[in-house]
């Protein structure tokens, strides 16, 4: 159990190291998702699952937040950055060898071959857009990436704004209808709103589909602030989908 007197053990080994808590680290890895979606995809009762989940968020991996479309829901999310600290610094406890390096991001010579985005929000007019600006601007545009929403409403100004303190110039956006884009293939579909989740359509090729819980920042009283923390965790999002569409390394082997 988490929180357990063991010492010398790893925090990251303690946390993660239970077998239903790693499988839901992996699901989760893939796509935010609440308590239904786990209880089904690691077969095992919702009590336990919820419980597992209670250790995971004391040990700091993951993190919670209300749906935006049904208030009673959550969703849960895994810390990739934290969980690559604690993997490096657990590697180092074994030998000094072993500390892990901080990934770099893929090159855009490493980029699978076909790779495709769309990012999906409500209204097309900041989270889908930056993250779409994002992809673009860290794959050096080998991915081909699209962003729709559900009710496309004018790029909000904040936006514009906030992208262009990270060097990328969003003046020219247009929203577009999720609808435009059903006919179209892509290798991936990543829902950045609760409420599009929920109404999300079947894309041609049938892709698979991502969840990324974020809160819409022009609904934050805090205002502009709320766009650069939607920035800042969108960037950092996007790096780490990177890896995920980059062409695989080859297994390492041990004798």
């Amino acid at each position: 159990m988490v929180g357990e007197p063991l010492d010398g053990v790893p925090e990251f080994l303690r946390a993660a190291g239970h077998p239903l808590r790693w499988r839901l680290l992996g699901e989760l890895a893939a796509s935010d998702r609440n308590v239904r979606d786990l209880t089904e995809r690691v077969r095992a009762p919702q009590n336990l699952v919820s419980y597992h989940l209670g250790q995971l968020r004391s040990a700091r991996l993951i993190s919670s937040r209300r749906s935006s479309a049904d208030g009673r829901d959550t969703y849960y999310r895994l810390d990739l950055a934290r969980c690559g600290v604690l993997l490096a610094a657990a590697g180092g406890t074994l030998h000094p060898a072993l500390r892990l390096a901080t990934p770099q991001p893929p090159a855009a010579s490493a980029v699978r071959a076909g790779a495709s985005v769309l990012f999906l929000c409500t209204g097309n007019s900041s989270r889908s857009q930056m993250a779409e600006a994002f992809l673009r601007h860290q794959s050096r545009f080998a991915v081909h990436t699209c962003s729709a929403g559900s009710h496309p409403k004018a790029v909000h100004p904040h936006a514009v704004a906030v992208m262009a303190e990270h060097g990328i110039d969003l003046a020219g956006a247009r929203p577009k209808h999720l609808d435009t884009y059903t006919d179209e293939t892509f290798s991936h579909v990543i829902t950045l709103c609760d409420r599009v989740r929920e109404v999300c359509p079947e894309f041609s090729g049938r892709p698979p589909q991502a969840h990324w819980s974020i809160p819409d920042p022009a609904r934050d009283p805090a205002g502009y602030p709320a766009f650069q923390r939607v920035a800042a965790e969108l960037s950092e999002r996007v790096g780490f989908l990177l890896h995920t569409l980059a062409i695989p390394l080859p297994p390492m082997e041990v004798s």
